[in-house]
């Protein structure tokens, strides 16, 4: 493999989910380029070597992917890569649509946990399953999925022969970045006295993005029902402009913002292995996900998990080992949870020790790249044939 293009919706995406993987290619000597809509990340990107090219993918479907697919075409035309690799839903579409097109040798599809979910309506379930299982069958030559429920259900489907189905996992840095042992004391004490986090209280943080699909209004209710002193939560993430108006969300927000007074909305944040480092709990009651990594991060960081028991997350937490999966859509669950783990120490304790051992010897990056690697030169030689 010489050349290797990534395409991803947004640049976030592509440092944020892609930067190993792309990082440890450009150290093979394997020219890579990463093609998203432009945004802030462009100089991290290129500081890892990696080619950064422009493209606008809208994440909703409308006239515009036609001239996205146009743009691809042509830049696949002359770039002419060995390998295109796909993520997120609608990029991964357009990105494959235009690889036929430009007969690109190889194409891969990264499933960051399939669209479709098993708390869709029937119709809207099936409709997404086949257009996945059309995209996977016919414009699709590997299919990488990050939990091994996606893998037999494509199996399953038949979107695919089995041996291009390929159940990656989900990996991050457990020795440098998400390593307990890394974090000095000065970085712990300048967050408690950030957050006034004093000797006695639990921390409770999350990750993601502030809308309603990652179970955030459920968390705020239970931490409402609470009425404990002793607890702090830090929320690192922001709500997207467009989410503000969804379901009067952007409201909804600012009045838990005025209701409760030791939970800390601070945005987007470079300090994440710092901030999980301070934290007990780590809970994320999404309603739909991949292989979420923020859990998989605080997991190996010694937090104890309360996650929604769904496809992903209830491949990462044992449920009484290393956390609890709680039922959807169900803050008093919630609330149920938090109050167990604060009351029993050494439950809480028992927890996080659990979990960044199953972090260090099951999500492991290295083992998540070299597999993906591995499986993309075989289907180069497989096609060279």
């Amino acid at each position: 493999m010489k050349k290797i293009m990534q395409i991803s919706a947004i640049d976030m995406s592509m440092y944020k989910l892609l930067g190993e993987l792309n990082r440890t290619t450009v150290s093979k000597g394997i020219e890579t380029i990463a093609v998203c809509s432009k945004g802030d990340y462009q100089s991290l990107i290129e500081n890892d070597g990696v080619i950064y090219s422009p493209i606008q993918i809208d994440r909703k479907i409308g006239f515009s992917n036609l001239k996205t697919v146009f743009q691809l075409v042509k830049l696949f035309l002359k770039e002419k890569p060995d390998v295109v690799h796909v993520h997120t839903p609608i990029a991964a579409v357009l990105g494959r649509v235009a690889a036929k097109i430009a007969r690109v040798p190889v194409t891969v599809y990264t499933a960051h946990g399939f669209y479709f979910h098993e708390n869709m309506t029937p119709l809207v379930y099936k409709i997404c399953f086949n257009i996945e299982k059309i995209m996977g069958k016919f414009f699709s030559d590997l299919i990488f999925t990050q939990s091994q429920e996606d893998a037999d259900i494509a199996i399953k489907g038949n979107f695919k022969t089995k041996k291009d189905i390929i159940c990656i996992s989900n990996g991050i840095d457990v020795d440098r970045v998400f390593n307990p042992d890394n974090i000095t004391g000065i970085e712990k004490e300048r967050l408690r006295q950030e957050f006034n986090i004093k000797q006695g209280d639990t921390v409770l943080t999350f990750i993601g993005r502030l809308v309603e699909e990652k179970g955030i209004l459920d968390l705020l209710k239970a931490i409402k029902h609470l009425h404990r002193a002793d607890l702090k939560v830090i929320l690192i993430g922001d709500v997207i402009q467009g989410d503000r108006t969804k379901n009067g969300l952007g409201e909804k927000l600012d009045q838990f913002k005025k209701e409760l007074n030791d939970v800390f909305f601070v945005g987007n944040r470079s300090d994440i292995p710092q901030l999980l480092s301070v934290s007990d709990i780590f809970c994320l009651p999404s309603y739909r996900e991949g292989m979420p990594r923020s859990i998989l991060e605080a997991m190996a960081m010694h937090n104890a998990i309360i996650a929604t028991d769904i496809r992903g997350s209830r491949e990462e937490v044992i449920d009484e080992e290393t956390g609890y999966l709680v039922p959807l859509n169900n803050p008093d669950e919630i609330s149920l949870r938090i109050n167990l783990l604060m009351n029993d120490k050494s439950k809480l304790a028992e927890f996080k020790l659990n979990g960044r051992k199953r972090a260090v010897q099951l999500f492991n990056e290295k083992r998540v790249i070299e597999t993906q690697l591995h499986h993309i030169e075989r289907k180069i030689r497989e096609n060279a044939i």
